[in-house]
């Protein structure tokens, strides 16, 4: 009786060649067999399955984070001075100024153009 065949969409059938050095190899086969699988499949595994690091944060969002941070500082300033008992005073100025900072950076870190919005 023949082997039934198995569905086609997950057959492999693409190579990736990848040149190791002997040492590199005698490692990989190593691993493998401590899994008790192939090499192939060591790294197929590792590829697919492990998580990578995090790709670098875009510029623009670095630079609002500055931004961000200066604004999270003020706030907490006068958040402290309000917990010690003192007169914190804030005009709906400052206030509107703060929302509109918020709103900007947002926006920003969205790459919508928070600065000229």
């Amino acid at each position: 009786m023949a082997r039934p065949k198995g569905d086609p969409a997950n057959v492999r059938g693409t190579t990736i060649g990848v040149r190791v050095t002997d040492a590199e190899y005698a490692a990989l086969r190593e691993k493998a067999e401590a899994l008790h699988i192939t090499p192939a499949q060591w790294l197929r595994d590792a590829a697919l399955k492990r998580r990578l690091p995090s790709l670098p944060a875009p510029a623009i969002n670095i630079e609002e984070y500055g931004k961000l941070a200066r604004l999270s500082a003020n706030l907490n300033q006068l958040v402290k001075l309000a917990h010690e008992g003192r007169s914190v005073t804030i005009n709906e100025d400052m206030i509107a100024h703060l929302a509109e900072d918020v709103r900007r950076l947002r926006l920003a870190l969205l790459g919508q153009g928070g600065e000229d919005a």
